[in-house]
């Protein structure tokens, strides 16, 4: 294995732009009837890295193994997809800390509100949960827009959420909608996708679900207070930590993808969110190389084009998201980005080979 593998499989403790793999993964590949040593060698990874403890993956390491898990879910069972074939197995017997917190909650809400809070601790990835009179719309977004991670991997947290649903409620939840970017294309896969959360899957921006407001009420027979209590404060002190060592660029993005979509973008309201001073951030950012301004601009550049690339979204649609106050005041601000308007960077993104 090379330099680089070696490093991401050991990884810099506490980076929150890294993901957590869990020792719980092998018995959960073991039970979907997945060998972990072919797909270990597919994604050239060490063959004994889910017996390891504390591993943190980069995003382009990460996403690597989890296209080589849909290539081995291909090979053992082509009709079946890996979210799904996991799904069938998935039970409280998997000692994964996001699926122990969130059995541990009174309900969905309450599950997606701790999720929400607690993920940074395992991925780079800010979970919004947005409440309606009728709806719950719960979207995943990723600090890292370098990287793009593979649909089997978008697949497999919308249905992580849907199968925490059911096992919690012992009921066959189905959200009202569903959807991520690039979803399948073949009439099978789409086939069984649908079957499973009982409603077609849409292309969306971002990964989505949406969820009746009285499913996300529906008490889990899973709950335990006392279980929760116990863990909550060591889980509070690592979410300190990793903030107290996690670099300011990273936690001002991680800030901003929460706070864009409400057109809050002033360095007042981040340094609030971040409980921290506008002069402490700004000393921060300029150590590390940069500024409130250049940061909140690699990041709207960086959205821009995700979602140029992957949607049809129109300009004001992708403004109103960025936090911008109209599609006029994106569309100057992506000229002065890359010197050209977002209509001409999508076409030319089309027509790339």
């Amino acid at each position: 294995m090379n330099r680089k593998n070696r490093s991401a499989a050991n990884g810099r403790r506490g980076s929150v732009l890294e993901y957590a793999v869990w020792p719980g993964w092998r018995l959960l590949m073991q039970d979907a009837g997945l060998a972990t040593s072919p797909v270990l060698r597919r994604a050239q990874l060490p063959g004994d890295l889910f017996a390891r403890e504390n591993v943190r993956l980069d995003s382009e390491t990460f996403y690597r193994l989890w296209e080589a898990i849909g290539a081995e879910a291909g090979f053992v069972d082509p009709d079946l997809p890996a979210p799904l074939r996991i799904a069938k197995v998935m039970s409280s017997d998997w000692f994964d800390p996001e699926l122990f917190a969130a059995l541990c909650s009174a309900n969905m809400g309450n599950a997606l509100d701790r999720i929400a809070k607690y993920v940074r601790l395992i991925a780079p990835m800010a979970i919004k949960v947005e409440r309606k009179t009728a709806e719950v719309i719960v979207t995943i977004d990723f600090l890292d827009h370098t990287k793009h991670p593979p649909s089997v991997f978008l697949a497999f947290k919308l249905v992580f959420f849907v199968q925490l649903a059911r096992l919690a409620t012992r009921s066959p939840v189905q959200p009202l909608r569903v959807g991520w970017p690039s979803p399948p294309k073949s009439e099978s896969e789409s086939g069984l996708y649908r079957t499973y959360f009982g409603v077609p899957v849409t292309s969306t921006p971002l990964a989505t679900l949406v969820f009746a407001a009285g499913d996300i009420e529906r008490p889990f027979l899973t709950e335990n207070n006392n279980m929760w209590s116990f863990f909550e404060p060591a889980l509070r002190q690592r979410l300190a930590d990793l903030d107290r060592t996690a670099g300011m660029i990273e936690r001002v993005r991680s800030t901003l993808l929460e706070t864009l979509p409400a057109g809050e973008v002033s360095m007042q309201v981040v340094s609030r969110k971040l409980g921290v001073s506008t002069r402490t951030l700004q000393r921060r950012l300029h150590d590390e190389g940069t500024t409130f301004q250049e940061t909140l601009d690699t990041l709207r550049d960086s959205l821009a084009r995700h979602y140029l690339r992957t949607t049809q979204m129109s300009s004001a649609e992708i403004s109103f998201l960025l936090g911008f106050e109209d599609s006029n005041s994106f569309a100057r601000a992506f000229h002065a980005w890359t010197g050209k308007t977002p209509q001409r960077v999508r076409t030319e993104i089309r027509t790339d080979p």
